[in-house]
């Protein structure tokens, strides 16, 4: 499978799926890095790994369906089968979702349906629950609402402080997406063989 990896900042968890790829031990070939920042630190990791990466703004469309059009025409034209968001804040519209339904994957750093949205392990930190962690999960049209594939809990301590649960979270996202990420692979690639 063709694999294209969509992230809006840093880039941790591109970085940590990258070395599986390029190591040998995800299947299928990580095609690019797309950002919708110009300047987001992605597009750096992508060049010293020597990726290939790409990027646009929506300021730089009429709209957003407009931007999500360009975007899916990129996939497209690098024939992408599967997308995986790694940090990817843009909620992802009817465009892209009518022609990737069930092959968007995202991670999000809380344990679903609890603490959707931008700030999962603030929330949870703040609510002061005993326990949170890492959710990968299918792209639907909600936000944070797709059928969940695989949970990771996190305990919260009485000793952790919000950046040390954030590095603990960030720990269990770099190990937990590579695993679903090669499971889902190699599950495509039996359902192609059985000619699914």
């Amino acid at each position: 499978m063709r694999v294209a990896i969509l992230a809006s900042g840093n880039g941790s968890n591109f970085e940590a799926l990258a070395y599986q790829f390029q190591a040998g031990l995800l299947p299928g070939e990580l095609i690019f890095v797309f950002s919708d920042h110009h300047n987001a630190y992605v597009l750096e990791r992508a060049r010293r790994l020597n990726v290939c990466a790409f990027s646009f703004e929506v300021k730089e469309f009429a709209n957003k369906a407009a931007y999500e059009k360009a975007l899916l025409q990129l996939l497209q034209e690098q024939e992408i089968d599967l997308i995986v968001l790694a940090g990817y804040m843009r909620i992802i519209g009817q465009t892209l979702l009518s022609h990737y339904s069930n092959r968007i994957l995202n991670i999000h750093p809380s344990l679903l349906p609890s603490f959707p949205g931008l700030h999962g392990i603030k929330d949870a930190y703040e609510y002061g629950v005993k326990v949170t962690g890492v959710t990968v999960h299918l792209v639907d049209d909600g936000v944070d609402t797709g059928p969940i594939i695989a949970q990771e809990p996190v305990m919260i301590l009485p000793e952790d402080s919000l950046e040390s649960l954030e590095e603990k979270i960030h720990q269990t996202e770099h190990r937990l997406y590579p695993k679903v990420l090669r499971d889902v692979l190699l599950q495509s690639d039996k359902n192609k063989s059985k000619g699914e």
